[in-house]
């Protein structure tokens, strides 16, 4: 049997999860694989496909496929690596970093809604108490 605090941390995992699905289906239907991509491109530009790789858990084959569909679409600019013709260089083009932007945007309206709904306003208090859990889990 799961502890009352196990069951409230799924609750959160899936009421995010229900935001990020939402928002994307908004967009035009992005899969969380390429929301992801773009994620983490935005704060590691000029990465190469390795890097990307290793940030999402993928391998580098997948990487690449998943690169081509994003460059297709517009999202992201591959060029040849600054010091070496052998890799890429990957950069979120303009249009790329104004899709994830408006992702964002539709998160934050969703989530700043459910904190809204609670009562005493105490949903500072929960998004600052999120917030510390989210800044511990990226430092690991």
């Amino acid at each position: 049997m799961r502890k009352r605090s196990d069951e409230a941390l799924l609750a959160v995992a899936r009421l995010m999860m229900d935001v990020s699905v939402r928002a994307a289906a908004e967009l035009g239907g992005l899969s969380p694989v390429q929301l992801r991509a773009l994620t983490v491109l935005s704060s590691a530009s000029g990465a190469n496909l390795a890097t990307l790789a290793e940030a999402m858990g993928i391998t580098v084959s997948t990487a690449s496929r998943l690169v081509d569909r994003l460059v297709t679409a517009g999202w992201v600019q591959r060029e040849p690596a600054p010091h070496t013709r052998r890799e890429v260089s990957l950069t979120l083009t303009d249009e790329g970093g104004n899709l994830l932007h408006r992702y964002d945007d539709r998160r934050l309206v969703e989530l700043h809604s459910h904190l809204a709904q609670l009562p005493g306003g105490r949903g500072d208090v929960v998004a600052a108490a999120l917030g510390e859990l989210a800044t511990t889990a990226l430092q690991t």
